[in-house]
């Protein structure tokens, strides 16, 4: 993800939970979408987690903007 801020994603991985568990939550459709794609699920469903994915990398993105801009 956000290879560019890896520092900043390790340091707010342990001051604050809830980025923690939304990191975790992504990396886990990551792997999900992954073998879905290898199983040959159905489109809807691969694009379905997708958009799930995608929401929370904004999500992350948005935090570890607002975390730089505390600093």
């Amino acid at each position: 993800m956000f290879h560019e801020d890896r520092e900043l994603i390790t340091e707010l991985k342990q001051k604050d939970a809830h980025f923690h568990r939304l990191f975790d939550q992504h990396n886990d459709l990551d792997n999900e979408i992954t073998k879905l794609v290898q199983s040959h699920a159905d489109d809807v469903t691969v694009e379905t987690k997708k958009k799930e994915k995608l929401k929370l990398k904004d999500e992350l993105y948005n935090m570890i903007v607002n975390y730089k801009n505390s600093k």
